[in-house]
């Protein structure tokens, strides 16, 4: 898997166009319509199930998971 900061990179780049507040499942449908890598549709569906007011609550529940 791609570095910490390279791999926040790729998130966000597969998050793009994303309305919040958004589900995990509707974060795994935008990062499928961007075309993200299997790293980062991984990285998502290991989210917790929640609702994630901002691109910023996608992070911070990522860092967590990586702990």
């Amino acid at each position: 898997m791609a570095r910490r900061g390279g791999m926040t990179t790729e998130i966000q780049q597969a998050l793009k166009g994303m309305d919040y507040p958004a589900s995990k499942q509707e974060l795994m449908q935008q990062a499928q319509k961007n075309n993200a890598s299997q790293n980062v549709m991984q990285a998502i569906e290991n989210l917790p199930e929640q609702k994630f007011n901002s691109p910023t609550d996608v992070q911070k529940a990522w860092g967590q998971e990586k702990r």
